[in-house]
């Protein structure tokens, strides 16, 4: 799973506002520090004390998860005090049942960084909120000397900088002197806010993220992609075959062989051919009516030209079962034409799987889109019993969604109902 530090809403960019960031993330650093610290040390101690008697094992992954937590707040807080996004992370989608997921956190390198980065940050971040905190708070104090220092006690035997630098004890000096020293301090702050911003976030960047090993990922997820996109595509073609073979193709034939029979008939008997010319045109009615329906199941000119919302309503109309149709798409915009082929191929063949095999009365489509994924759900009140096995019609739909890096998820236990959820990104897709 390849992820990116996505940046938040642009920030207030002046040097107050920056600096009031910067202080933010160096006070929480230090209560974030304690808690990630203590635990990935008792957790990583615990685990390999145990692991021998395999009860290490789960005390392990259950200090890498939450090492995982903490590195996610770090980033965000990264972010957040840098103002723009941190290069992207990869953790591995672990698969199989509760153990193998186990050992799969165990495997994963990035876990690994994310609690050496609790235990290597907590350092760090004591000795940043201590500067940052003593270089403000120092500051505010001293440029406010005038306000506070007047109700001291007086000490004839001397004290403070001024004395310790000239040897001369007299309060007057001595407040100008701290008043100039906390302005200076003051107007330093931001820079000083800055630095160690940049040492702690440069901690964040080498251990919490890993570009290259997200790039990797990345081109194996576009490899896989690719390979599912051409199995779609021949899964595509296969089935047009077949049908076209099963149904216009055999309709055509019928139609050659009636026009043959009239076209031989019309001399001697034109009434039985009069006859074979309307059982011709019937069965041309019926090959034409069986290739539209063929067209629909690849991109209809609806969907081209009046876009997802009105060629799903056309697919509801269309179906045997009763159909209800919840679209909330943005209003006048227009998404990518992927995207929009995806998720109609989605809707009609989970209606042409219902109304198949199903036994359903109610199909519910809701298709939402917010501005980083289009989701697709259809759920039915069948039987159940659906699932993404090798073989089955759901599996060339998982295979087509990986076309456009969709993933599909499916709940049908037995007894029903069955809820079909695509997720669809827009981010790369034009959208």
């Amino acid at each position: 799973m390849t992820e990116t530090t996505a940046a938040l809403p642009a920030p207030s960019t002046s040097i107050a506002g920056r600096a009031g960031r910067r202080l933010g993330y160096q006070i929480t650093g230090l209560f974030l520090a304690v808690p990630a610290f203590a635990l990935a040390i008792a957790g990583f101690a615990a685990g390999v004390g145990t692991a021998v008697v395999w009860v290490g094992i789960p005390i392990l992954s259950a200090a890498l998860a939450v090492s995982r937590w903490f590195a996610d707040l770090e980033r965000r807080s990264t972010v957040l005090a840098l103002g723009r996004p941190l290069p992207p992370h990869h953790y591995r989608v672990p698969e199989g049942g509760r153990v193998r997921r186990m050992f799969a956190w165990l495997a994963d390198p990035q876990s690994w960084r994310d609690l050496l980065h609790a235990v290597v940050a907590f350092p760090v971040r004591i000795v940043t909120f201590v500067l940052a905190v003593t270089w403000v708070v120092g500051g505010l104090g001293g440029a406010l000397a005038f306000t506070w220092m007047w109700s001291l006690p007086v000490d004839d035997d001397g004290g403070g900088l001024y004395w310790l630098l000239t040897g001369v004890y007299s309060p007057f000096f001595e407040q100008v002197l701290d008043t100039v020293l906390g302005v200076v301090m003051l107007l330093t702050a931001p820079f000083v806010l800055a630095l160690l911003t940049s040492v702690r976030a440069g901690l964040a960047t080498a251990l919490l993220t890993n570009e290259s090993a997200a790039l990797r990922a990345r081109a194996a997820q576009l490899e896989s992609s690719r390979r599912a996109a051409v199995q779609a595509e021949a899964q595509t073609l296969r089935r047009l075959e077949r049908d076209i073979h099963d149904g216009p193709q055999q309709r055509l034939v019928r139609l050659t062989m009636d026009l043959e029979a009239a076209a031989r008939r019309l001399d001697d008997n034109p009434d039985k051919a009069r006859v074979l010319v309307g059982e011709a045109i019937d069965h041309s009615r019926e090959a034409l009516t069986e290739l539209r329906a063929l067209s629909r199941g690849i991109a209809p000119p609806i969907l081209a030209d009046r876009g997802l919302a009105a060629a799903l309503a056309a697919a509801a109309a269309r179906s045997p079962v009763e159909v209800a149709l919840e679209i909330d798409l943005p209003e006048r915009i227009r998404l990518a034409e992927a995207v929009e082929t995806t998720a109609y191929f989605v809707v009609t063949e989970a209606l042409t799987n219902v109304a198949k095999h199903a036994h359903a009365t109610l199909v519910t489509v809701a298709v939402h889109a917010d501005g980083e994924r289009l989701l697709v759900q259809v759920r039915d009140d069948g039987r159940g019993g659906a699932h993404l096995g090798k073989g089955h019609g759901l599996a060339g739909l998982a295979d087509r969604l990986a076309t456009t890096e969709g993933v599909l998820e499916v709940h049908s236990p037995m007894g029903g109902p069955t809820v079909l959820t695509a997720e669809i990104p827009l981010r790369g897709l034009g959208a």
